[in-house]
This record gives C-alpha cells, structure tokens and sequence, in this order.
C-alpha cells in the first residue's frame, strides 16, 4: 500500500478547493488545547505506520479488491478530518468502522466514495464469508445474518473483542458481548443441524 497524505490545507478530501475563510465543518478538530496539540502530523504519519496495512487487508477480506488501497486511503483521510474522534488506544477498532462505512458506501454508490459522506450503517453483505476456505464453514457461516458473521468475522479475523469490539459495532461493551455470545450460540445450532 502507498504511503497516504494528509489533505493539504486549502482542500477538502476530494481534492476540492475550499475558500479559505469557510467554517470548519464538524469532523474538523479545533487545533486548540493538548487533544489538537497531540493530533497532528506526526501522530497522523505514526497512526498511518502502524495501522494502514490491517486497514487494507480489512477490506480485501471483505472484497474490496483493486479498489482496497483506494478505499483504505479514504478511511486515513477520514481519520486525519476526524482526528479529534479517535479515540485514543482504540485507534484500529475506530479504523474498522470506519472501513465498514466506507466500503457500504463504495458498494452502494459503484463508484469512488466521497470520504465527506459516510454512511450510517455499513453493508450487510459480507464477501468476507467466500473467502473462508472450508465449504461447511463457509455454508454455516451464510446461514447466519449479516450480523452475526459481523461479530464472529471482526472476532475471528480482526482478533478483536471487549470494547473494541464494542466500538466497531456501536454499541456498549455488554451489547458486543452479548451480541458474540448470540452469534457463537447461533453457529453452534446452524452447525449441530448439518
């Protein structure tokens, strides 16, 4: 994957010019106080370093193919215009979510997601599952909704779980736990009834 860049001032994250007296929008941080002080360039390229490659392969599980780069360099953008929002030590979760909308909204669309526009759920169609290689698996896994293969896939793959798995779903840490609880249940009945 390339290296990404932070929008240059002056643009948005099309590439668009934006008048130089126009408000911040609400996903542009204040550069005020320690969080502004901290979120700059060098936390950006930090970020980038060690998160960018799980981002990318997070979409090629999900089927993003030739456009995987694309699209994980749109999600870095959204990072960096929303940098006050990422939650520090949560930083790859909030990256997946993220990924999540971006690749529905890429899906939906057919053509180059506006990184200004991300969707309020993600798609629940999830590649994801014909990339398991074992065909009952694989079977067992799409007889569950979109949902369930979600959580056990962030879980199995993403290695996630507790509150980060909490912030990818959007909802608390008892809803994560609760919502793998009910889709481990439900492969368990799916795979005992083959």
């Amino acid at each position: 994957m390339h290296s990404a860049r932070q929008p240059a001032a002056g643009t948005d994250a099309a590439g668009s010019d934006v008048p130089a007296d126009a408000p911040a929008g609400p996903d542009v941080p204040a550069e005020s106080g320690a969080a502004g002080a901290a979120r700059d360039e060098p936390w950006f390229e930090d970020l980038f370093a060690r998160h960018a490659p799980a981002v990318h392969r997070y979409l090629l599980r999900r089927g993003a193919g030739d456009d995987a780069e694309d699209l994980a360099a749109d999600v870095l953008t959204v990072a960096w215009r929303r940098r006050a929002e990422v939650p520090e030590g949560h930083e790859l979760p909030w990256l997946y979510r993220t990924a999540g909308f971006v690749l529905a909204n890429h899906r939906r669309k057919g053509r180059p997601v506006p990184v200004e526009t991300v969707p309020e759920e993600p798609d629940p169609d999830d590649p994801a599952v014909r990339a398991v290689r074992d065909e009952r698996v694989r079977e067992a896994l799409a007889r569950l909704g979109a949902r369930d293969r979600q959580v056990l896939l962030l879980t199995a793959w993403e290695g996630l779980s507790g509150d980060d798995l909490a912030l990818v779903l959007g909802v608390s840490r008892g809803g994560a736990d609760a919502a793998l609880s009910r889709a481990r249940s439900r492969l368990r009945e799916v795979w005992a009834a083959d």
